[in-house]
């Protein structure tokens, strides 16, 4: 199988090259592509891979290229994960915020819509690439926004789109080992969990059974052994009566996070910035010793991630910083989409399952939605059952208010960045500032966007172009 991975220069990629070549992924036969508009990333990518110590099995063959046509012929498999305007961009969209008072974060809130809105023509271009080069390849992507990049690409994909985040599959895993239940590989029967990408809750953790998540939020000690745990106080989590995901830490308590974020030197994409501005030269150069520099890179970075709302001293858990997350779901995805057995993923994908009733003939097939409440064509985040015929999902409870709420006020910011992104709506992107929660101001939106849009002259563009 011939795999590409569209921003084959990005930091992580050596992950998954690491579980193709190592553990269970280890003997399947995979050609590498890399692709990437920057050579000397490639360069650097292709320097740790030629660096990483030996797996079991044979090492797989690489090639890199800055033709995406040349790397698009004969891939069956596709996986994204590009950053248009590189971390430079995600400084910018960051600031731009919390210059205004308001959460910087690169998927959350003001930062999100921006960066949104200027991944998803990339995005669009890519798939139409595909459907020229490679027609019956999967696309899993993983380029953020994920919920909002993979709604944008269903209409030129359809089922053959399907988008990844590892942050809702480690909250069960998590959550699981926390409640002393072992839960079976590539099953998720046992598991509830709706929402949107980023903006979700654990709501059902069954063994033998029965329900354990209450007794599980019960229990301050078992919450404080996993990340997601120590975020909220255990009397809201009991109150809830579900586990948040961690970027819900955003939502929850914004308050602390943005004073957090304002009190540091320098914002996350600042940070990463620097890091990546000095490491990329030296990984290119390095020899034998590339590994070895990414790795120590790469557990910095992680030691990093959601570091505002950890107290002073509070380490990550060792199983976050081995990694080790979206590229197992990816993987695991791409396995059950070749054919080689059926698995159980939470995933972005459409809202929809088919009926069971028979429609009469002279009616169109009837969908219920998995996640009663929201739209059954939109994308979100739950369980589903992934088979060489796609994502199909696993129907879930309905979300109780205020939840369904505020997944309906923001699918509708969702979905207006894509009109926006897709259509060149410049209308459309305002409406989704004004309407986001974490921003809920005509007048601040109004100034968001003409900041968004003197930093990123392509925003311009696109407004004139409208959206071609």
């Amino acid at each position: 199988m011939r795999l590409l991975i569209a921003g084959g220069g990005g930091f992580r990629v050596p992950l998954i090259y690491r579980a193709l070549a190592s553990g269970r992924f280890a003997g399947l036969a995979i050609e590498l592509v890399l692709y990437d508009v920057d050579a000397a990333r490639l360069d650097a990518v292709t320097a740790v891979l030629r660096a990483m110590p030996a797996g079991p099995g044979a090492r797989l063959p690489v090639r890199a290229t800055t033709s995406l046509p040349e790397a698009l012929a004969g891939a069956q498999m596709v996986f994204s994960a590009i950053r248009p305007g590189g971390t430079a961009g995600r400084i910018v969209d960051e600031k731009v915020a919390q210059d205004l008072g308001l959460l910087g974060q690169e998927t959350t809130g003001a930062g999100g819509i921006s960066y949104a809105l200027r991944t998803i023509p990339h995005m669009l271009s890519l798939a139409r690439q595909m459907k020229e080069h490679c027609p019956d390849a999967w696309l899993v992507n993983f380029t953020n926004p994920a919920g909002m990049v993979t709604e944008a690409l269903v209409p030129v994909l359809g089922r053959r789109v399907i988008g990844i985040c590892d942050s809702a599959g480690a909250l069960a895993q998590r959550a699981a080992r926390a409640a002393g239940v072992s839960l079976p590989e590539g099953r998720l029967d046992g598991v509830g969990y709706y929402g949107l990408n980023h903006l979700g809750w654990l709501y059902r953790l069954e063994s033998g059974g029965r329900d354990v998540l209450p007794d599980l939020l019960a229990d301050p000690q078992a919450l404080q052994s996993f990340e997601e745990g120590r975020l909220f106080p255990q009397l809201f989590l009991a109150r809830l009566g579900a586990l948040p995901n961690e970027y819900l830490y955003y939502w929850y308590r914004r308050d602390d996070a943005r004073q957090a974020m304002q009190a540091v030197a320098l914002t996350r994409g600042e940070s990463i910035h620097v890091q990546q501005q000095e490491l990329y030269p030296r990984l290119a150069a390095a020899g034998d010793d590339a590994f070895r520099l990414w790795e120590e890179a790469r557990r910095s970075r992680e030691e990093g991630y959601l570091a505002e709302a950890r107290s002073d001293g509070e380490r990550r858990d060792e199983d976050d910083l081995a990694g080790g997350g979206y590229e197992r779901v990816a993987l695991a995805a791409m396995r059950a989409l070749s054919g080689a057995g059926d698995t159980q993923l939470i995933l972005n994908t459409g809202n929809s399952v088919p009926s069971p009733a028979r429609p009469a003939p002279a009616e169109a097939p009837r969908a219920q939605a998995a996640i009663p409440g929201l739209p059954a064509d939109a994308v979100v985040e739950l369980p589903c059952t992934v088979t060489p015929d796609g994502a199909v999902p696993l129907p879930q409870q309905a979300p109780p208010e205020p939840q369904l709420g505020l997944l309906r006020r923001v699918k509708d910011v969702e979905r207006l960045t894509v009109r926006a992104a897709t259509d060149g709506d410049r209308v459309s992107a305002l409406e989704a500032f004004a309407r986001h929660p974490l921003v809920d101001s005509v007048d601040l939106a109004v100034e968001l966007l003409a900041r968004y849009e003197q930093a990123f002259p392509a925003l311009r563009e696109l407004w004139q172009g409208g959206g071609r």
